[in-house]
């Protein structure tokens, strides 16, 4: 949906309902949003401008973003200018993407005082520019001079130009005849390109909505009559408040879009409030993206890291297989000293006792005599004999590193949402070998509520929750969520359920002394629940192990999530079809 200069212009239609609204609050959530909080008629409005160069627009907003402790500069400013001070008038010019907000009030000592505020919304050149009575700039988020710009300034205390444009003002028109005029092409895939290189304000997706709606194939003047009337009867509605958003498929992306068609019923910021719930998704979903794009390539590299040391722990490990053969050439050369020359050879030939004295060939060190040879082999041995014993406690270390980096890839690559990537941080943050990779530029602070299930109330405990045939099934969201459910949460004879040789989540089958203990049915489809929290979710034949709880137990200085069990039995199931029909319960 393209945010252009006749969405503009019907958001502002919309929004001239406030005049007369006071100036009671101003945020600043981030470097591209300012939120303006009005009052009017004993209700409370918030009125977001957003300058990103994706997401640029002005709307009413319910959805509350946080905002930082201190505020930015262009915040304060904002709050010592405008507070206090009445929305008078909130305009747009023709059908550009620039809306002036003029404001009125008073100040200490009871003078009118006037104030404009511009929003221009223009992709990556978006502004916020704060004006005073004579439309000199106060100050502006983004300070731009001519020679980036190529043709004016936003800087404090320089008067203020509106910017300019080559293309047409749709408005101006006078029939269709002058419209048909400046289109010349014949190619009806060109022809929202053509449109919107001629007109201000009127976007590609727009027009292309328009082909899609009414069928229109080429361009004669029947098509390019449509969509002239289309045009104009969609502005007549502006005046009204008449429109709405139409959902449509768009042809090329194949994606969910939204163009502007006319309604019967006129409602109160009908487009303001489905703009803000548009783009609030999907800024949402765009976070969400990045910020685990982020922390994926922040363990990719850690796992890469590490499997590049197991491989050098193998080669060594390779090394280490040979140690008993230089022992045994020590142990041959010493023994038959008394034959060898005691000169500087290439190599002796020496009967091997471990091999009924068949004839074993050992190269020399021509360098140094053989007796000086066999303490070198002997040497060589205890060194590979004191390396083994540390690499192979290296290796086992490695591999616990790697299986657990493993469950933080599986935990990414199943968050749904940026709380849950957020717990995710927190936990690797506490992590030695993320220590110096993570930093508070790539942290997000958990929101996630404290459930009323958990028993500790630091500990932010929200498991998925199944009710199967009158039985509570828990499941962890994440490796600090398992240890807590499992080793806190969870009574004793509780069952524990867990995909053998997979990793997913610690599944809790909650223990009910007022129902049946749990039957072999009741049992499968907790381990089927098991599996779909797993990497064997689309898998088939996944055995998952399960035992009760007090048999399940944490070793000593383990990860996160790390646990061993005993007195354990093991399902098999499929757990393919039971994914497609179960829902968490509420």
């Amino acid at each position: 949906m393209a945010y252009d200069g006749i969405v503009t212009k019907a958001i502002v239609s919309e929004l001239s309902l406030l005049r007369g609204a006071r100036i009671d609050k101003v945020f600043q959530p981030n470097k591209n949003e300012i939120i303006l909080g009005l009052y009017l008629d004993k209700k409370n409005y918030a009125l977001n401008i957003c300058i990103d160069a994706q997401n640029c627009r002005l709307n009413l907003t319910t959805n509350a973003k946080p905002n930082p402790q201190i505020a930015p500069n262009f915040c304060m400013l904002l709050r010592k200018n405008l507070i206090g001070l009445k929305l008078e008038n909130i305009v747009t010019l023709d059908l550009e993407r620039l809306i002036m907000l003029d404001f009125e009030g008073f100040d200490e000592i009871d003078d009118i005082i006037s104030k404009k505020l511009i929003v221009e919304l223009m992709g990556k050149h978006s502004n916020i520019i704060l004006l005073d009575e004579t439309n000199v700039i106060i100050d502006s988020m983004r300070h731009i001079k001519e020679t980036d710009e190529n043709f004016r300034d936003i800087l404090p205390h320089t008067k203020y130009t509106f910017p300019t444009s080559s293309k047409f003002n749709f408005l101006e028109l006078k029939n269709f005849d002058e419209f048909k005029n400046m289109i010349n092409i014949s190619s009806i895939n060109d022809l929202p390109i053509a449109i919107s290189n001629t007109f201000n304000g009127i976007s590609r997706a727009f027009i292309q909505s328009i082909i899609s709606k009414f069928g229109i194939t080429e361009v004669n003047p029947n098509s390019l009559n449509t969509i002239f009337d289309y045009i104009n009867l969609i502005l007549e509605k502006i005046e009204t408040s008449n429109l709405g958003f139409e959902e449509i498929i768009n042809e090329n992306t194949n994606k969910k879009d939204y163009f502007l068609v006319p309604c019967d019923i006129s409602t109160h910021f009908n487009l303001n409030f489905f703009i803000d719930d548009f783009y609030f998704s999907k800024e949402n979903t765009e976070t969400f993206k990045n910020y685990r794009n982020t922390l994926l390539k922040l363990i990719l590299e850690t796992l890469k890291k590490y499997q590049k040391r197991l491989y050098n722990i193998d080669e060594k490990l390779n090394e280490c297989k040979d140690m008993d053969k230089y022992r045994i050439y020590g142990e041959l050369i010493t023994a038959n000293l008394y034959k060898i020359p005691n000169q500087n050879l290439e190599k002796v030939e020496v009967e091997n006792y471990y091999e009924n004295n068949t004839i074993v060939t050992i190269p020399l060190d021509k360098k140094y005599l053989p007796s000086v040879n066999a303490k070198r082999y002997f040497k060589k041995y205890n060194k590979l004999k004191n390396a083994l014993i540390v690499v192979t406690e290296q290796k086992n270390d490695t591999l616990a590193e790697l299986n657990y980096l493993e469950s933080i890839v599986y935990e990414l690559e199943n968050a749904s949402s940026i709380d849950e990537l957020a717990q995710i941080f927190e936990e690797i943050s506490e992590n030695s070998i993320f220590k110096e990779k993570t930093n508070s530029k790539t942290s997000k602070k958990s929101k996630i509520k404290k459930s009323n299930l958990t028993k500790n109330k630091e500990i932010s405990f929200n498991p998925i929750k199944y009710n199967i045939d009158g039985y509570i099934v828990l499941v962890g969201r994440n490796n600090k969520e398992n240890d807590y459910l499992t080793l806190k949460y969870a009574n004793k004879n509780d069952l524990w359920f867990h995909t053998k040789d997979f990793h997913g989540s610690h599944t809790i089958l909650k223990i009910n002394n007022d129902l049946p203990y749990p039957d072999n049915d009741i049992l499968v489809k907790v381990a089927e629940i098991s599996a779909i929290h797993s990497k064997a979710k689309n898998s088939s034949n996944v055995p998952v192990d399960y035992c009760e709880v007090k048999f399940v137990k944490k070793p000593s200085g383990s990860k996160p999530g790390m646990v061993i069990y005993t007195n354990n039995k093991t399902l098999f199931v499929n757990p393919g079809k039971r994914g497609r029909s179960l829902n968490p319960s509420k």
